[in-house]
């Protein structure tokens, strides 16, 4: 059993690296530019699927802005938590607002607690990290029913960690 266990692991972890290697990295922005992690998308555009590709090391911050949701998120290795906000830059409602992380070693934690933000509204982000190491992460915010098929949200079904949203 810990063998499979282990395989399975070792293979989403290439999986994952062969993902992030697709892109190359030039995706992206917040510290790194300016636009945001999907690029076209939060023009309402669909091209591209729920992932980027982009990574962050373990001390870098996340700062985008999808579908009228800002995210700003680190990782504070004290206690192995992502810590950050996500805001409503519109003038609009933001419906069903969530935040999840990918680590490397394939671990998705979240969604958040769906929660409707207001214009302006800021809602703290916690999510605590997986037990396993990782080196490298992605995150981004979700609005309205986009990736809505997640199997128990709010931290079970494919997804691990624990999740909090406060402020809606």
């Amino acid at each position: 059993m810990r063998r499979a266990m282990l395989a399975l692991l070792l293979g989403l972890v290439m999986v994952l690296v062969a993902c992030g290697g697709e892109h190359g990295g030039s995706e992206g922005s917040g510290e790194h530019g300016g636009s945001g992690e999907h690029g076209a998308s939060e023009q309402g555009e669909s091209g591209e699927g729920e992932e980027s590709g982009t990574q962050f090391t373990r001390t870098e911050v996340y700062d985008h802005v999808r579908a009228g949701a800002r995210l700003i998120i680190r990782y504070d290795a004290g206690s192995n938590t992502f810590i950050g906000t996500v805001e409503n830059v519109t003038s609009n409602t933001l419906d069903r607002v969530r935040v999840e992380v990918h680590l490397s070693n394939g671990v998705e934690l979240g969604p958040t607690t769906p929660t409707d933000l207001a214009p302006g509204q800021v809602l703290e982000v916690t999510l605590r990290a997986s037990a396993l190491p990782f080196d490298t992460w992605s995150a981004h915010p979700e609005v309205g029913s986009e990736e809505g098929e997640h199997a128990g949200e709010g931290g079970s079904g494919e997804h691990d960690g624990d999740s909090e949203g406060s402020g809606g």
